[in-house]
Parts: C-alpha cells; structure tokens; sequence
C-alpha cells in the first residue's frame, strides 16, 4: 500500500493510502478515524479498483482546517482534494461524518462524482438527538475525550468485534483533540446542510446504514435513498455504526454492487 502527501492550498497537505488500480474509489473516513479505518474495503476492493483512503483534515496526517470550519469548509476540502487527484470524477464514499462530506460534494459537485455511498449517515436528527451531539463536541472543545462510551454504542463483545473495537480504540487515543473537536462539531451541525439538496443527486448513490445504529437510523438511511434519483437504501441486520468494520462482507458486496451500478450521463446531472 502506498503513503502519499498531497499539497493542497494555504500551506496544507492532505495525506492518503492507495492501493489497486482502475476507477478511482475515494474513501473519507468518520471523526475520529483515519484512512486506515477503510482496511476490510481497501483490501478487498483494490483487486478491481484504485482504492484511495484519504485522512480527513486534523486527522492522521492531513492538516487541519481552522477551529471554526463547518461541514460546509470540509466539503470544500474534499472538493480541492478530488480535483488535486487529477483523475476525473471519482466514485466517492463516506463513513459517518465522511459519509456527510460525501454528499455534500455530490450535491454540490455533480462533475466530480461518479458514484456516492453514504455509509452510516445522519439525516435531519431529532432535536434530542442533536442536543446530544452538540453536547459531546463541547465536551470535545473543553479538551475532555470520552472513548469507552462510543466503543460500548459501535461494538458487543463477539471476538471479531473485539478486534474491531481494539483498533479503533488505538485510534481514537491517537487523534489530535483538536482537529477531531472541529470535525466532531460540523458533524454535530452538519444533518441538515445539504438535507434539501439529495433531490439534486442523480448518480447512483449507496446509503447504509445497520439496523442496530441508534444514530444513523434505518429510516434515515431510507429517507435519503428515496430523496435521490437512483438511491439504494440497504439496512444491514444487527449491525451497528461500525459495519464497515464488523460487517466488512456485506459492506463490501454493497459497495461492489454499487460500483458495478451504470454512471448517470452528464445531461441528467445537470437536470437534477
């Protein structure tokens, strides 16, 4: 697997994994994470496509964006990044706050999205639920980091999810506080930046989610598949915000369906 720097504007660099090759798959993982979070999908789907894991701003190795950025500024990232890659339009997937990234680069960026998958996303949340993510990136801010509650919520105790869960819990003990505050309070305001806009998505767009999650709900999963053209809600059973991790089969036949799914033209895009 290869470990490249790219330079991006204002003195940052966004850092990635690639492996494979063939039509670009772009991976953007969830806060906290890293681009090694997408390994299951990385090693499987490399066979056939040019798979590549990119470290969201403030994490790993990619710079952070200022303190105050909102998911509209990460979207703009992802945005200068893809068009960095210099390969075209990109099938594009993300994970949880990844997963708000991606969409809001295919709403707002038709011509650099081939493909979307949405995996584990959130969608208009309740107001209870939004209190408490907004609650948790204060705490964030305040410098306090809380990682056995999110590990008991994303895991049981099965031997494979353990392993799971021990990975990310290295990760998690590993990440920047400060980048991963920012990123954690534009996922907690993020739900409904680009909620209006899925009726804009006219690719073929993915959206998972486990049935188990409590915050990516099976009913926002199938919300957002029926707001766009071509949207394909699939609800994992008993699986929770992890799946990719605990659920790494049937994530990837999800993901290879959706990626041997027909691209939608660029006239229909522009309709949209």
């Amino acid at each position: 697997m290869m470990s490249t720097t790219l330079p991006l504007s204002n003195n940052r660099v966004a850092h990635y994994l690639e492996r494979g090759t063939g039509e670009p798959l772009v991976l953007i993982h969830g806060v906290g994470m890293q681009a090694g979070a997408w390994y299951p999908q990385i090693d499987d789907l490399s066979s056939d496509f040019r798979v590549i894991a990119v470290d969201m701003p403030g994490h790993g190795e990619s710079t952070a964006l200022d303190a105050n950025a909102g998911l509209q500024d990460f979207v703009n990232w992802a945005i200068e990044f893809i068009e960095a890659l210099n390969v075209g339009p990109v099938n594009l997937a993300g994970h949880s706050m990844g997963s708000l990234i991606a969409a809001g680069v295919a709403v707002t960026r038709p011509d650099l999205t081939k493909r979307v998958a949405v995996l584990n996303g959130v969608y208009r949340r309740t107001a209870e639920a939004r209190d408490a993510v907004l609650q948790r990136a204060a705490e964030l801010r305040s410098g306090s980091i809380d990682i056995e509650t999110p590990l008991k919520r994303w895991f049981n105790a099965e031997e494979a999810q353990r392993i799971a869960a021990q990975k990310v819990e290295s990760w998690l003990k590993s990440v920047d506080l400060a980048g991963y505050a920012t990123a954690y309070t534009a996922f907690a305001k993020g739900d409904e930046v680009y909620a209006d806009g899925w009726n804009k998505i006219a690719c073929p767009a993915l959206v998972l989610t486990g049935s188990d999650d409590p915050n990516s709900t099976p009913e926002m999963t199938r919300q957002m598949a029926s707001a766009a053209h071509s949207g394909n809600a699939v609800v994992i059973e008993n699986e929770r915000h992890m799946v990719n991790l605990t659920a790494p089969d049937e994530v990837n036949r999800a993901l290879r369906a959706w990626l041997q799914t027909e691209p939608v033209a660029e006239s229909m895009k522009s309709e949209a």
